[in-house]
């Protein structure tokens, strides 16, 4: 075995891990808080902007963030990239676009974690903030409440999934992380009493 084929296999080696670990830098998080206005959040370009400044805060930069939400013209999940996604202590979410909306997903309280590595609160603690808003069917397109495209913070309503994964029933909806119900209103005050908080989901696209 020739030196130059044990420095090439080396330096291959190296870049195998070395692509391995960039692999499962975290790609998803939750945001730790919204913009604070409700459901307004500036439309998907505000929204976008938000996860890439929670994000970059957290110290994690070169990579295009996109919120997990639906409007009229757009679906959530024809905006996430192709996956797969980490949270922040390096967890796999999901492979792909198809798992993410199958039972093969991971989301949970464990492992739906905001930007710092940190547990959202969910049911049963306070405040409960596991309504995290989508605008989505269970399959990532597009329902028809998303707060005006998530504009809005007054009337109206937005779908809202449960990152714990609980809610007031045993059934589909109550257990679903992306489509749940709708929210009682747009404004902060509403998602809160809803068990919300203006919270969303932020996938790394590339």
């Amino acid at each position: 075995m020739t030196r130059t084929f044990l420095v090439a296999a080396a330096l291959l080696a190296g870049g195998v891990l070395a692509a391995n670990a960039q692999d499962n830098s975290m790609s998803f998080f939750i945001t730790s808080a919204g913009p604070g206005n409700g459901a307004d959040l500036g439309g998907l370009e505000g929204a976008d902007a938000h996860c890439a400044s929670l994000a970059e805060a957290a110290g994690v930069s070169g990579k295009t963030w996109r919120a997990y939400l639906s409007t009229d013209g757009e679906n959530a999940r024809d905006r996430i990239g192709s996956g797969p996604w980490h949270n922040a202590k390096g967890d796999k979410i999901a492979d792909d676009v198809a798992a993410l909306h199958s039972d093969a997903n991971a989301i949970s309280k464990e492992t739906g974690l905001d930007e710092s590595g940190n547990t959202v609160n969910g049911r049963g603690d306070q405040p409960n903030r596991h309504d995290i808003l989508t605008g989505s069917n269970p399959d990532g397109t597009a329902a028809a409440a998303t707060c005006e495209n998530w504009t809005a913070s007054g009337e109206g309503s937005a779908i809202v999934g449960h990152h714990d994964r609980i809610g007031l029933r045993d059934d589909a909806p109550s257990k679903s992380w992306n489509s749940s119900h709708p929210s009682r209103g747009c404004s902060q005050e509403a998602l809160q009493g809803t068990g919300g908080d203006g919270l969303f989901y932020c996938f790394a696209a590339n």
